[in-house]
């Protein structure tokens, strides 16, 4: 089993910043790709962006490219979303996930990724 805790989320005035962290343990000995989603109120859950286990694919959906930026550290099983320029409708639950690939590339589909985390608050204020 594994698992994922997410943190930095909460409240931030609208251009502003946050940076939301996730960690994984438990059996996360192979390689996987991680992956942001989020959630609004009222809305279906969405892809926000995700890292290949090198970290060297990204993707990102259109609603935040140039905007927010997805890392991960392996040495400490854990990724990042750096979130820059916050807008009101970023507003939303935002779950880390991990999908175990074969190859170093991701996936945006969320039926795809094999653990979530429990979601942490992000809401933006106009």
């Amino acid at each position: 089993q594994v698992q994922l805790v997410e943190s930095g989320g909460g409240l931030v005035q609208a251009g502003g910043s946050l940076r939301l962290s996730c960690t994984a343990s438990g059996r996360t000995f192979t390689s996987y790709a991680m992956g942001w989603f989020r959630q609004a109120p009222g809305k279906e859950r969405e892809f926000v962006a995700a890292i290949s286990w090198s970290g060297g694919n990204t993707y990102y959906a259109d609603s935040v490219k140039g905007r927010f930026t997805i890392s991960r550290d392996n040495a400490k099983n854990t990724v990042y979303l750096q979130m820059n320029s916050l807008k009101p409708e970023d507003t939303a639950v935002y779950y880390c996930a991990l999908d175990y690939v074969t190859r170093d590339y991701v996936r945006v589909t969320d039926r795809e990724y094999d653990y979530w985390g429990q979601g942490t608050q992000v809401t933006v204020s106009s």
